[in-house]
């Protein structure tokens, strides 16, 4: 398989190489020696930026070379430098061993220091100069160094007087920015790294078009093409084939080269320097240096307004629903850890592993997935990283159009003036004080057992589930509801945001029946979500959630009144230790799809919206006050006219 030459870029346009080292390591004149092929006699102590043109190496990418000084006044300037850099050459002087030790006890300490993350290319320069009476090995100064330094891609020693090497060394610094060994394979273990292995596994799929475990000669042929414009002769098809057979005998079978076996070709190649075969394979199917689909891959649909919202379409639920039963090897009607991770062993790592998708959806007592449980955590994913939900949906082999799988909403202040809703996916907020039941309502939602104590999550905390609406079965009336709970001591943060409440449908206050304090604090929030909404333009339809009902109730009396007062429901009584949630979540779900309704009105917003309404009503009596007068000033002028006019 030729086509190291064809490899893409990784979208890059230029590289910019900058060399550091000690004084009198040589920086300058291995630089000049690249540009010009000659070092002149009267060079200057730092050269200015050196561009070597496009055409210079076979990846057409320019490079642009920063010298710099060692010197302590230059201190700052250099520390900028390193931050821009794509790539560091690191310099030694190999006619003074000194500057060979000061590698790992200065210069490397401080990049580490500044935090600069990019390749290093360790390169000895003036090896014209060295003594031959004592002569050098490399590998058992610079072994040590490389294995402490993983940032270090390769070694090199080089003359600018001889030209010994000199273009090697920009080769290999651009090659570490275009192509990096780091994301491909682990130095430690000498093995592909797990990334590496499951984009190779997605692409050797995406290949197989008959499915058959193994890439006949037709489509290695095709893959080929693909990759690098060029077609394989059969003879080179045989000789791959020999090459693995020989090497990885499950390599190879009847049928042709297996998934092994493709993987053990890219370890050869990698083996032998040639990652940028590797490299072209994976960003000819979309994939940048952080081996995860690029964005010019992901056609992902753009919210046009803050309260528009992103869902899956009906064809992208019913291929997760295909995806669920085919990994569902069993039929429990629900995945195992293992089935799960063998679903998204084309992906970059399994995407719900982590909050706040982590516990968020409904699982078995086993731990097990249920479907409903698979498809609110793609509704969730949807919800909160579009570009991430459709990167992985192409990871588990969704074909259609990717531009198709994505739906923007309808702008939720236009639903409410419309007094309606098309919506399948619903968010609701969750607010109350410290021990109100928040946890536990999102606990009940995803059908866990009532606990006494619960652990506290920092950060954000999701529940999401398919809800059946009330006196409907059918398939087409489920909608999935997501729950946020908004921590007591997190609600100022979150208010900070002008258009916090824009992505909600729905909001509700919690509060323990049993603890007037609880009762009092729910309603200020209320106040609080209730004001931020009326001036922002994002107000919410609210619920009052009465919590631990099966506990002694304090009077409900000024409950009530609060209710009637900002012009919400009254309180919806639950007891999730009993069991009786009194149908809340429907009762959520049916104020998100009546989103004109249970607005809460604070006094202040009511007044402002009276005298908005006054300014209307004012305008448009002076606005027909003024067509009467006008139309009033045409009939005089016309009677005028028709009785001055001669008979």
């Amino acid at each position: 398989m030729p086509g190291g030459n064809s490899a893409a870029a990784g979208g890059k346009t230029g590289v910019r190489i900058v060399v550091v080292g000690d004084h009198g390591t040589g920086k300058s004149s291995l630089i000049a020696a690249a540009a010009t092929e000659s070092v002149p006699e009267n060079l200057s102590p730092v050269l200015p930026p050196t561009r070597l043109p496009a055409d210079f190496f076979p990846d057409r990418v320019p490079i642009t070379i920063i010298d710099t000084s060692a010197s302590l006044e230059s201190r700052g300037k250099l520390n900028e430098e390193l931050k821009r850099a794509d790539v560091i050459i690191l310099t030694y002087a190999c006619d003074f061993p000194l500057t060979l030790t000061r590698l790992s006890s200065f210069w490397l300490q401080e990049f580490r220091r500044l935090e600069v993350k990019v390749p290093v290319i360790v390169v000895g320069c003036k090896v014209d100069l060295r003594d031959e009476n004592q002569p050098i090995s490399l590998e058992p100064v610079m072994g040590p160094i490389m294995q402490q330094y993983r940032e270090i891609e390769t070694c090199i020693e080089c003359s600018a007087v001889t030209l010994m090497q000199v273009p090697d060394v920009f080769y290999y610094a651009q090659k570490a920015v275009l192509h990096p060994t780091a994301p491909l394979f682990d130095q430690d273990t000498q093995a592909l790294q797990p990334r590496c292995i499951r984009a190779l596994r997605r692409i050797f799929i995406l290949c197989d078009s008959d499915m058959d475990g193994a890439l006949n000669d037709e489509e290695l042929n095709d893959f080929q093409v693909k990759c690098f414009d060029a077609p394989l002769q059969p003879a080179e098809i045989v000789g791959v084939r020999r090459v693995v057979q020989e090497k990885k005998k499950e390599g190879v079978n009847d049928r042709g080269l297996t998934l092994e076996g493709f993987l053990f070709l890219h370890s050869l190649f990698i083996d032998k320097g040639r990652l940028e075969t590797t490299w072209a394979v994976l960003r000819k199917f979309g994939y940048g240096n952080d081996l995860k689909l690029r964005d010019d891959f992901l056609p992902a649909p753009s919210k046009h307004a803050p309260d528009q919202s992103v869902e899956l379409t009906i064809e992208a639920v019913e291929f997760v629903r295909r995806v669920f039963r085919l990994f569902d090897t069993d039929n429990s009607g629900a995945l195992r850890p293992t089935e799960l991770d063998e679903l998204f062993s084309t992906a970059p790592e399994n995407p719900w592993g982590e909050a706040p998708y982590k516990d968020a959806a409904e699982r078995t007592t086993q731990g097990n997935l249920t479907l409903k449980g698979f498809l609110s955590e793609w509704a969730l994913m949807t919800m909160l990283d579009p570009r991430g939900s459709l990167a992985n949906l192409l990871y588990i082999g969704y074909g259609g159009n990717p531009a198709s799988a994505l739906h923007v909403t309808r702008r939720r202040s236009v639903d409410r003036k419309k007094q309606q809703t098309e919506r399948n996916v619903f968010h609701c907020l969750v607010f109350g004080p410290k021990n109100a039941g928040k946890s536990t309502l999102l606990n009940s939602f995803l059908g866990r057992p009532f606990s006494e104590s619960h652990e506290l999550i920092a950060g954000e905390c999701y529940a999401v589930n398919v809800v059946d609406q009330l006196g409907l079965s059918l398939q087409g009336n489920k909608k999935t509801l997501i729950l946020q709970e908004i921590p007591e001591d997190g609600v100022k943060k979150f208010l900070s945001d002008k258009e916090s409440l824009s992505s909600s449908d729905v909001a509700v206050f919690v509060y323990d029946s049993s603890d007037e304090y609880s009762w009092k604090r729910s309603n200020e929030l209320l106040v609080e979500v209730a004001r931020h909404g009326e001036e922002s333009g994002y107000g919410v339809p609210s619920l009052i959630i009465a919590a631990k009902d099966d506990l002694d109730p304090h009077p409900m009396s000024v409950q009530k009144s609060v209710c009637q007062e900002l012009g919400v429901g009254a309180s919806i009584p639950i007891s999730s230790k009993l069991g009786d949630m009194n149908n809340v979540f429907c009762r959520i779900l049916s104020a998100a799809e009546h989103p004109h309704l249970n607005i809460p009105e604070t006094v202040a917003g009511r007044k402002r919206k009276q005298f908005h309404q006054l300014v209307n009503h004012s305008l448009l009596f002076m606005s027909v006050g003024a067509a009467f007068a006008v139309a009033g000033r045409a009939a005089f002028r016309a009677y005028s006219g028709r009785r001055n006019s001669p008979s």
